[in-house]
């Protein structure tokens, strides 16, 4: 079955350009009208400018499609909320969310201020969490919602020079997991995605030839499927360059210290007993890591 999205209004941030405006345009070649939200900064986030976002509104209007610019900054509340205003004003509602702006900062640890590690964290972290709450009513109230985090492989897995990136994507797995929750009543579903693609944030991160196979336009497939109305709930999805992968985290089986035993010593003794993935669980909640420690 063909996935449209006819009737839907969408709203992507950061998408003058990479991922965000493949989404876009994505999104209103399927029937959604879109905003395209991008503060048009420089990849520190220094900077502003609507050219960007315009651009990519022109090129979905020269399709036929129905889309405006839109540059509020994701860190400002009174911002955000005027753009969510303006989508529902024009259209009537919010269906789809894409939390896509984003800034690098990249220092290792030693080196980075905490104005830095701040900054990145208020972008992507709060930056995503601002623009959710913005539509989190209106979604609920209209029973359906489709929310996307943008996670990194830096977050999941870590990567040299990126402590401020990789605690503000793994954060935001965090915010999802709970979302995914509180929202399943009311056909809200929230997911993440972990891409791996050639934009302005990676451009200088791998090799040209790698960066050639990792198109934007690979990612996309996995988004769109997210946005959809069968979309999955609570998932980590890894895409790009023809990949699609899931990730999970995981509870190893563990055992079980009682009394005098409850040492240490003992931890260190049974370390490979532990950490062995022989019969390990992906916990639907939190709950669920207490009762594996209280042997349930």
């Amino acid at each position: 079955m063909t996935i449209r999205f006819d009737n839907r209004v969408a709203i992507v941030t950061g998408a003058g350009g990479g991922l965000g405006r493949a989404y876009a345009l994505a999104l209103a070649a399927r029937g959604a009208k879109v905003v395209v939200n991008d503060l048009g900064g420089a990849r520190d986030g220094s900077g502003a400018s609507l050219s960007m976002a315009q651009q990519v509104v022109d090129e979905i209007k020269a399709a036929g499609g129905d889309a405006f610019a839109n540059g509020a900054s994701v860190t400002d509340e009174a911002q955000v909320a005027a753009m969510v205003a303006e989508a529902k004003d024009r259209w009537g509602g919010v269906h789809i969310l894409i939390n896509n702006a984003g800034v690098l900062r990249d220092k290792t640890f030693a080196k980075m201020t905490i104005d830095d590690f701040r900054f990145v964290l208020d972008v992507h972290l709060m930056g995503s969490a601002i623009c959710t709450k913005a539509v989190w009513e209106t979604m609920r109230e209209q029973a359906f919602g489709r929310i996307v985090m943008t996670t990194s492989s830096t977050g999941l897995y870590g990567n040299f020079g990126q402590a401020n990136y990789g605690a503000a994507k793994l954060g935001l797995v965090g915010l999802m997991s709970t979302l995914a929750l509180e929202g399943a009543k009311y056909n809200v579903r929230c997911n993440s995605i972990a891409p791996v693609a050639a934009t302005r944030m990676t451009e200088d991160l791998m090799p040209p030839e790698m960066l050639a196979r990792l198109q934007p336009e690979t990612v996309v497939p996995a988004v769109m499927f997210m946005c959809s109305d069968d979309a999955p709930n609570k998932v980590i999805f890894n895409a790009g360059g023809g990949g699609f992968e899931r990730s999970y985290i995981t509870l190893t089986k563990g055992i079980h210290l009682h009394g005098d035993e409850m040492t240490p010593e003992a931890v260190a003794a049974r370390w490979d007993d532990i950490s062995s993935r022989d019969g390990e669980i992906v916990p639907e909640n939190g709950a669920a890591q207490g009762a594996v420690a209280l042997g349930g």
